[in-house]
């Protein structure tokens, strides 16, 4: 693989269904896992197969009928889950069993009743009984965010001598800060034998709002992985979210990293995955919220309206989106009514344009958005 290229490993199907009411049928599942494909990403976590007959089927379904991504199913560190992980990605043509176990002493003395030696050993024997089955084993270290920086080392070599392929270390709780989630990453690249012959992923939870901030941090200190979803839905407040980070890469060559995404399937995908899941997308969301290149301020849109680049950073349609919206509000300027005016049919003269813009005054204060209906009868009454 190429030392500058990020894989994309999407969990919209595993840690995003986990969002309480967005429970997904099979079909709805094989879906969403089409269009992922589509998009380009590298992985897709397609369940947590002993958890539900459901979700052992959907991933059965969903490995029949992918080809391109490596197809993903979760476990824990428990032989039995290790096996059914094993049967439900039979059909996979790139099958990956992601298994792992709580390495902080958070879990360790509270969740498991152990110790740091006992956690080390069922992590190897974890991974080595899971590299029985596939070649591609990913080892999750549970809370790693909150994991002492020499154990979670230790650990992470014994899982390689296990025969882990990537290293995922996720902020499970959302508690740490960027520089500090970046230099656990450097930490790790600089003092775990072996780690130069596997993957480092990034998996960060969005409790604090710094998910995607703590992946691209990873990304800046050697991750070549990151762990995401679409919109980014996922247990509390969410996961790293798939759009940002993408689009973030592509925005800054100065990171020097490349994905597979295409990214004009972005806001086609993110409308699929709010559908389906009846998760409505927040609308001031970065990337694919239906403000994120709307404007309504007159200076906004007098600048976007001369030159788009004066405050948008991203062209609309490389996400997908056909242009941008100037939103008509009391806030509004001359240079948004004629535009949007002219949009509708109405070229007007800079006298008429004063006429109307008195009158459009007056009804947008009364209104929280004019709209093109409204537009017709404003220039009616004015002119």
């Amino acid at each position: 693989m190429d030392e500058n290229h990020v894989l994309i490993f999407d969990t919209t199907l595993r840690d995003g269904e986990q969002v309480p009411g967005c429970k997904l049928n099979t079909p709805q599942k094989i879906e969403i896992a089409q269009q992922l494909e589509a998009l380009g990403v590298d992985v897709i976590e397609a369940g947590f197969p002993i958890s539900s007959p459901g979700d052992f089927n959907s991933v059965i379904e969903i490995s029949k009928n992918i080809t391109e991504p490596i197809v993903c199913g979760l476990s824990r560190g428990v032989k039995k889950d290790i096996e059914v992980a094993a049967e439900a990605l039979k059909y996979a043509k790139r099958p990956r069993i992601h298994t792992g176990i709580g390495t902080s002493d958070y879990h360790i003395k509270h969740k498991f009743n152990s110790n740091r030696d006992n956690i080390l050993q069922r992590a190897y024997d974890a991974v080595a009984y899971a590299k029985s089955f596939v070649e591609d084993v990913e080892f999750y270290a549970e809370d790693a965010g909150r994991t002492d920086n020499e154990y979670l080392a230790r650990v992470c070599e014994a899982v390689i001598k296990a025969g882990a392929t990537v290293l995922n270390i996720p902020d499970t709780t959302g508690y740490c800060l960027p520089d500090e989630y970046g230099a656990k990453i450097k930490y790790l690249a600089d003092n775990v034998r072996g780690i130069e012959n596997v993957i480092i992923s990034a998996h960060c939870h969005n409790d604090l709002g710094l998910a995607t901030a703590n992946s691209i941090a990873a990304i800046t200190n050697g991750a070549r992985q990151i762990e995401c979803t679409v919109n980014g839905i996922g247990e509390r407040a969410g996961n790293t979210s798939l759009e940002e980070v993408a689009m973030i890469m592509k925005q800054h060559p100065r990171l020097n990293v490349t994905n597979n995404i295409n990214s004009k399937l972005l806001n086609p995908i993110s409308r699929l995955v709010a559908e389906k899941m009846g998760m409505m997308v927040q609308p001031n969301k970065a990337i694919v919220g239906s403000n994120a290149f709307a404007h309504s301020s007159g200076i906004h849109q007098d600048g976007v309206i001369k030159n788009r680049e004066t405050y948008e950073i991203i062209d609309p349609i490389e996400v997908g989106v056909d242009e941008s919206m100037i939103v008509l509000t009391a806030r509004s300027g001359r240079a948004a009514l004629a535009y949007r005016a002219h949009k509708v049919g109405h070229s007007l003269t800079k006298l008429e344009l004063d006429k109307v813009y008195d009158v459009f005054l007056k009804h947008a204060d009364m209104k929280k958005e004019i709209l093109d209906d409204d537009i017709h009868q404003i220039i009616a009454e004015a002119v």
